[in-house]
């Protein structure tokens, strides 16, 4: 631990001799008791017990204990806290909460007393630009992410901006503007000192690793076989070997090195518009893609773009505009087939536009290992059935969980992808863009109008407990010290078993 220490501390030490000559002074300064006892230790006031968008892993998972079943605007709450909209979900670091809000003319960061609810800091940014979104979406979707020691958030209408813990800017990195007709929605994370950010759009996608402490860009990885997408990506990490990013994207699933951003592998098969976290289990990895019109593996007889220019191109200039392919299909659905927005269709248009009418939704279950396309050897099961939108699924205790809009709960046997059990959540009928979390033999789901029912965990899952907000809910919740952290529209609730 002390080793670790003074290569952080001394970073440009350039001979062993050096070091060791640290190390001793540390040591002989601790057994004196004039160096500070956090040297070397953990530091409780900084560190991470949900670190990003669903917590450890992104895996939505806590082992605490003793939380609420019932609560509301009234019921077992312990503080709440009114906050611009938004729709970034907490994160906490030792003693403190973050979060973000949006209003017309504002980016804001908020750094909250997870202990009273007290804003301790907001730091706010102009917003010089304003991006199209979709309704439900807004420049401040996307979750931060800490390690303890810095905060790093992201907002569609600026970029990146890291802060120390107590406000302090550290630096920022304009981004953009990304041509996403919905708006930004993916979160960054944290990795080996990098902040890793997918900037996947209409055209021109890309993944950039940069630098937590300096905000310099590392690398810079081109996607071009991917669209507009949403998905928060995960790592995957085996003892001896390079950890891998883990990248949801239309069509493809792609892993990629962590160290220098290269392609290792992918899998093709996949819908338009991924927004579902990868699940890690083992050398499993769970993903759950769907988007409307992927429905089917069933080959499209689409003509190439070739023939389409062949016929259709009347001008003779090498490109086809809306009136040349008027009463053809991609016509009818022109401002999801030019994806660069120019007035015409390219060859890569065309491909996407392919690539979208043959896009499959399935729950898969894949095995890790290989280079290269490994669509035909590593999936080990896929299920077609009541998938989710944008809620992503849930590992807990073996059980797989997935929330589809109506309020339809699927578990599934994570080792089969079985059926276990399938039911519709009464009084809870809605759609879900929360992801549900497992805590506590309990999984907690919240929909878009606030219900909030609490499940008996397992594989024939029970209601325990049927919740209401009463206001729109998109936030997924974050967990700590036996208390639930939920955010809806305008408000933040802490909730605990109160007396």
């Amino acid at each position: 631990m002390l080793r670790i220490r003074v290569r952080r501390l001394f970073p440009d030490a350039v001979t062993r001799v050096f070091e060791v000559h640290v190390l001793a002074v540390l040591v002989a300064g601790l057994a004196a008791g004039f160096l500070p006892a956090r040297i070397g230790a953990e530091e409780p006031a900084e560190t991470p017990v949900w670190p990003r968008f669903r917590g450890p892993g992104g895996m939505g998972v806590s082992g605490d204990r003793n939380l609420p079943v019932r609560f509301g605007p009234e019921e077992n709450v312990v503080w709440k806290t009114g906050l611009l909209p938004g729709e970034s979900s907490p994160v906490i670091a030792g003693d403190r909460l973050f979060l973000t809000g949006a209003s017309e003319d504002t980016l804001v960061t908020y750094g909250l007393d997870r202990a009273t609810g007290r804003i301790l800091w907001q730091r706010s940014l102009a917003r010089e630009r304003d991006q199209r979104y979709h309704r439900i979406n807004s420049a401040a979707s996307p979750t931060p992410v800490t390690d303890g020691d810095v905060l790093v958030v992201f907002f569609g209408d600026f970029g990146l901006v890291a802060y120390e813990l107590d406000g302090r800017e550290r630096w920022r990195l304009p981004v953009g503007p990304l041509n996403n007709v919905n708006g930004h929605g993916a979160s960054p994370i944290l990795a080996d000192g990098k902040v890793i950010m997918v900037c996947d759009q209409d055209s021109g996608s890309y993944m950039i690793a940069v630098d937590k402490d300096s905000g310099r860009v590392q690398w810079k990885t081109e996607r071009p076989e991917v669209t507009r997408g949403y998905s928060t990506p995960a790592l995957f990490r085996r003892r001896g070997e390079p950890t891998e990013l883990i990248v949801p994207g239309s069509y493809q699933l792609i892993a990629y090195s962590l160290d220098g951003g290269e392609k290792l592998w992918w899998l093709r098969g996949m819908a338009w518009q991924l927004k579902s976290v990868p699940l890690i289990d083992g050398d499993r990895i769970y993903l759950n893609a769907w988007e409307s019109g992927g429905n089917s593996a069933v080959r499209v007889d689409l003509p190439s773009h070739a023939q389409v220019l062949e016929e259709r191109d009347t001008d003779g200039d090498g490109r086809l505009s809306l009136e040349e392919i008027e009463g053809f299909k991609p016509s009818r659905n022109w401002g999801n087939v030019d994806l660069d927005k120019d007035r015409f269709l390219s060859r890569l248009d065309w491909q996407f536009y392919r690539a979208r009418l043959e896009a499959q939704n399935n729950m898969m279950a894949i095995r890790h290992g290989g280079r290269g396309d490994l669509t035909g050897s590593n999936v080990l099961w896929r299920y077609r059935k009541s998938l989710p939108n944008v809620s992503s699924p849930l590992l807990y205790q073996s059980v797989l969980y997935l929330v589809k809009d109506g309020g339809i709960v699927t578990t599934l046997d994570p080792d089969s992808g079985k059926v276990l059990k399938q039911a519709r959540l009464n009084g809870a009928t809605d759609r879900y863009y929360s992801s549900p979390v497992g805590v506590d033999d309990k999984v907690y789901l919240l929909s878009q109008n606030g219900k909030a029912p609490v499940l008996k965990a397992g594989g024939q899952w029970e209601v325990l407990a049927l919740n209401d907000l009463a206001e729109e809910c998109f936030a997924t919740p974050a967990i700590a010290d036996s208390r639930l952290y939920l955010r809806t529209r305008r408000t933040l609730y802490c909730f605990a078993r109160l007396p």
